[in-house]
């Protein structure tokens, strides 16, 4: 990603009639877990042991609980067809857990229970439907080191931790956030490798491997740290070089930031864009379609010519607490939704396959942005 070489005031735009579209979630629980498995297809997953599913592009939507689960906060559903999905809740201990349907839900499987009482999920991806991970909070190993805690799957089915002799140290005071199943990424490729995490508190660090979690190196990021509260929530990669990260203070969601920053390398460095005044990320993501192509449109005149207007090489998504930033570089991002155009808040976002994304908050939001 080239990285965003524009100074601008953000503002709200005007409602236009491409704006985005509330959706009806029938269920007023918090969702912090979305995944788009098409225009049509998607799946949504908040307290209470609450997920949802719609058929008809968001028409409809149809919330259940999974039995004997309604103490758990699922933060993070992967879905992969109208059958098939994967949650993940998030909590202390026990309540950490991961289930699999295959079925639209009708049965869930229990696949792994945390064991650990100091352990804590935060974030779940999969290159496809049997091949994932986990990333959790550190906790401490056999020699008293803190380490994060790395859980895959090579069958879709059972789960083995990534040994802690593998991945270097965590810092005291620092951990993952759950806030969006989004504080690790991948590339969208099942032939690709990479993984990434990030990571808040007393530092703002992003974690790669190359080799998806057998070796690890940590790289340090600009974002605001320090306190409980800040550091990267959200981390998102357009191809196996170019990805951003969001974050801030969720306790200070004003602040300006540091809370967004680009890298062009793979994560080893991060650039801060000239983008002002930011506010409290929970989530980013890249839409699907963009790429470096190019349209043509004809001209008019005597003689008809043929001008080629470049597409902008990327599309993100960036979610405050009560708006959706659509930036596209260069030009200034358009600010949708706020408190006195919808009057919902938003927690997590997932881009469809075929452009545009669903995003979903507290008390049962939803809206879909083309």
């Amino acid at each position: 990603m080239r990285c965003l070489p524009l100074v601008v005031l953000v503002v709200a735009n005007a409602w236009a009639q491409s704006g985005p579209r509330v959706q009806f979630s029938q269920t007023n629980e918090s969702l912090r877990g979305v995944s788009a498995v098409s225009r049509q297809v998607a799946w949504a997953s908040g307290t209470h042991g609450t997920y949802l599913r719609t058929l008809d592009g968001g028409r409809t939507w149809m919330p259940a609980q999974v039995p004997d689960a309604g103490a758990l906060d699922f933060r993070g559903v992967v879905a992969f067809s109208s059958d098939e999905a994967f949650l993940m809740s998030a909590g202390p201990g026990e309540q950490s857990r991961i289930y699999h349907s295959s079925d639209s839900g009708r049965h869930w499987q229990l696949q792994f229970t945390n064991p650990n009482p100091k352990g804590f999920f935060d974030g779940m991806v999969f290159w496809d439907s049997t091949h994932g991970m986990v990333v959790g909070d550190p906790i401490p190993d056999e020699s008293g080191k803190l380490k994060f805690e790395i859980l895959l799957t090579d069958d879709g089915r059972s789960w083995r931790p990534v040994s802690s002799s593998l991945l270097p140290n965590a810092m005291e005071g620092e951990g993952a956030f759950a806030a969006s199943n989004t504080c690790i990424a991948i590339v969208r490729s099942a032939s690709d490798s990479n993984v990434w995490f990030a990571t808040g508190g007393k530092t703002a660090r992003v974690f790669h491997s190359a080799d998806r979690g057998h070796s690890w190196e940590v790289f340090d990021t600009p974002m605001v740290h320090g306190a409980d509260s800040a550091g990267i929530f959200s981390i998102a990669f357009r191809d196996a070089m170019h990805g951003v990260i969001a974050g801030g203070d969720y306790k200070r969601p004003k602040d300006d930031g540091p809370n967004l920053a680009v890298t062009e390398d793979g994560g080893k460095t991060w650039t801060l864009p000239a983008l002002h005044p930011l506010a409290y990320f929970s989530a980013v993501a890249y839409d699907r379609t963009v790429n470096d192509a190019a349209v043509h449109e004809a001209m008019g005149g005597e003689e008809k010519k043929t001008r080629v207007k470049p597409v902008p090489r990327e599309r993100i998504f960036i979610v405050g607490e009560d708006f959706v930033f659509d930036l596209r570089p260069p030009n200034n991002p358009r600010r949708i939704g706020g408190k006195k155009k919808l009057g919902i808040r938003f927690n997590a976002v997932s881009a469809y396959p075929e452009g545009g994304a669903l995003v979903v908050g507290p008390k049962g939001a939803m809206a879909s942005i083309p």
